[in-house]
């Protein structure tokens, strides 16, 4: 009876174990694809000033503060002309009162364009420096790079406003408002990259949260890594931007494409160039997973690993050569 029993409960774990490898397989996409050591490198001391400058100097920058934003929007524009870029606002009116993104285009005249954005505006009067100061920061800081390259396609940079609430899932968000402007012509588009969270590591064990026992078993429980993360059917392109990442840099590359139900596949701007057939996904630290300042007063710019946003930054560089 005991060897019954010890046999059937050796099929049962087996088959959980081949259950929870083939999940793996499927979300993770494992493969030993990467990319060479990249000779680019970028400054941790400027991207903590572009972190700086917009959580403090231009505190507070969430919807309300239309003067800040604008302040916010004239930065960008201006980091983006230094490094090369031709630049444009892109306008538009919420209530009666006017926003701008930010769009910097390299390679102008060439095809297929790339889209890495991200946004500058805060939920709330918070300071804001992981979520988004530090996307805008890597955004500004890769296009310094971009602009000592002669692209083999066109790349746009783009610095969305009113990604947080209350405009978050609406019509009204500036990637919203790009992603409609650009869909008539979307086969002129490889893909999108967006920056969310991308400055907040630690190297405790128990310092990554998951959405799920599942994820807890699949994916390292330190947050030392950055994440390329997007829907079910964007696997190729996950798959293609973490290949190009990886490698680059000595920062580990993790990835998953899942379903919307998952709490955080799509948290930020890369859903709204979903419903226009475009490859969106979103390069994170994975956000209140990791950084329990998300959202929050604590979320300052003392609190950042500026060495590995720079990797970040070059990783994503990468991925786009």
């Amino acid at each position: 009876m005991k060897r019954k029993i010890i046999k059937s409960a050796a099929r049962i774990l087996g088959t959980v174990v081949i259950i929870v490898f083939a999940v793996w397989i499927a979300l993770a996409q494992p493969s030993c694809r990467s990319n060479d050591a990249s000779s680019a490198t970028v400054s941790p001391s400027e991207l903590r000033q572009h972190v700086e400058t917009l959580s403090q100097r231009f505190y507070p920058r969430h919807w309300r503060n239309r003067e800040n934003l604008g302040k916010c929007a004239d930065y960008i524009a201006e980091q983006f002309e230094e490094a090369g870029a031709v630049v444009e606002f892109q306008p538009f009116t919420v209530d009666g009162r006017e926003y701008r993104n930010v769009i910097g285009r390299f390679g102008v005249g060439l095809r297929p364009r790339i889209v890495v954005g991200a946004h500058y505006d805060t939920c709330g009067p918070q300071p804001g420096a992981d979520d988004n100061a530090s996307g805008i920061a890597v955004l500004i800081e890769l296009a310094e790079l971009l602009g000592n390259i002669s692209p083999t396609s066109a790349i746009d940079v783009v610095a969305y406003t009113l990604e947080e609430p209350p405009f978050f899932r609406s019509e009204q968000m500036g990637s919203a408002i790009h992603a409609k402007s650009i869909a008539d012509d979307k086969t002129m588009y490889r893909g999108v990259i967006v920056l969310e969270m991308v400055g907040y590591f630690k190297d405790d064990w128990g310092s990554q949260n998951h959405p799920n026992l599942l994820l807890r078993l699949m994916y390292p429980s330190r947050g030392n890594f950055i994440g390329v993360v997007s829907r079910w059917d964007q696997g190729d392109w996950v798959k293609a931007v973490k290949g190009g990442m990886k490698g680059t840099t000595e920062l580990p590359v993790y990835s998953m494409r899942g379903p919307t139900v998952v709490p955080g596949i799509d948290f930020s701007d890369h859903q709204n160039y979903w419903k226009y057939g475009f490859k969106a996904l979103m390069v994170t630290d994975t956000a209140f997973y990791r950084n329990e300042a998300y959202h929050s007063p604590r979320d300052t710019s003392d609190r950042l690993d500026y060495d590995r946003m720079a990797q970040v930054t070059v990783a994503v560089f990468g991925a786009i050569k």
